[in-house]
Parts: structure tokens; sequence; C-alpha cells
């Protein structure tokens, strides 16, 4: 089911099972988002992401960095990345995003996607030091793109644009019984920033 054509409304849940999910829509306005875009494009020490998959490292297209209240290790995919310090960008960013949440992160990950020839396979943040049923909070800055759930028994699918400037928040079973994805797509030519903001539970 695609949602492209849905009335922002941060009350409604999005899945229709197993999961909490909501759109918050924009919550920075044009000017606030372009400037942030463009602070975080040129200040982040960006690096290439590794996952080691079938037992080899693979080197990614998409480029991250990992922050935190402490330098938290955050192992993902085989790979581990030690946190660095906030900066007053990110905090900034993260007091905004807390107060739509209504929950209090410790930690983000940045991703930054060049074009639309970059993206993310189906996956869930559920690795254990996020704790059970974690809140994260996604917010996208740059070019419009896709994103996707599916459900990992009934393989139903849920998409929905994400715009510049906005949030959505993934809380409750939503790890345990949904994959997400950023799929490619070659008509996107601009590159996109996404803010995952989470707890670290145990490091």
């Amino acid at each position: 089911m695609d949602l492209f054509g849905t009335i922002v409304d941060p009350t409604l849940n999005l899945l229709p099972h197993d999961g909490t999910v909501h759109y918050y829509g924009e919550i920075l306005d044009t000017t606030q988002s372009d400037n942030y875009f463009a602070t975080l494009y040129r200040d982040t020490p960006w690096q290439h992401d590794r996952a080691i998959i079938r037992g080899k490292l693979i080197i990614t297209a998409r480029r991250v960095a990992w922050y935190g209240n402490e330098a938290y290790h955050y192992t993902y995919s085989g790979t581990t990345k030690q946190a660095l310090p906030w900066t007053d960008t990110l905090l900034a960013l993260k007091a905004c995003v807390e107060e739509k949440a209504g929950t209090r992160y410790n930690s983000c990950l940045i991703n930054l996607y060049d074009d639309g020839n970059t993206g993310m396979a189906w996956h869930s943040d559920d690795e254990r030091m996020l704790g059970e049923n974690p809140s994260i909070a996604s917010l996208s800055l740059g070019v419009q793109r896709k994103f996707a759930f599916k459900h990992k028994k009934t393989k139903q699918v849920i998409s929905l644009e994400l715009a510049h400037g906005s949030l959505l928040l993934m809380q409750d079973e939503t790890q345990a019984h949904w994959h997400h994805s950023l799929p490619k797509t070659v008509q996107v030519k601009q590159p996109r920033i996404n803010l995952t903001f989470r707890t670290i539970v145990s490091f």
C-alpha cells in the first residue's frame, strides 16, 4: 500500500498491526532545513559504511557518522562504530526531535545518500544494545525519497514519501515485526541526509 497522498496526521499509526509508526511531516521550515542540510553535508566527518555479508567485508556507497552522549560502541552488520561527541547543530536538531517525539535519545546515526543510486536494503534496527521495542526517530533532510516497510511474516508493504525537514517515528514492536528500506531509484539525482536518533541501553 502506498501512502503518497496521505494527509499528515501525527496521531495516525501508518502500520495496520504489530508496530507503531507516526509521520509528523515537515517539522522544520524550508530555510531551517536548507541550512541544517548544508551544515551537516559540509562539516560531518563522513565515512563509507562497512558491512560483513556472507563473511566478506563490503564497503557501501552510503556514508555515515555516529554520535552520542558517550563514546558508545554500536555494532551492526558485523562492524562496530564508536560515537563522536555531539555538535551544536546536532544538539539543536536532537532537542527539536525530542520535543515532537516526547522521547529522550542519547545517540544518532547520520546517513548520507548521494543520489538515488544509493539506498538501504530491507533490515530492522533490532540490535540488542537498543533494548526491547526501541523508539527510533528519523529526520530527513534533502531530496524527497520513498521509504518502505515490509512485514516479516505477511510480506505486506507500506510505502510513503519522506519530505525535506520531515520526521518519522518508529516505536513499540515495529522493529520486531517489520523490515524497512530506502529503495534505490534512477529518478533521484540529489543527495539526502537522514538522522536516526535512538537510545543505547547497553554497550
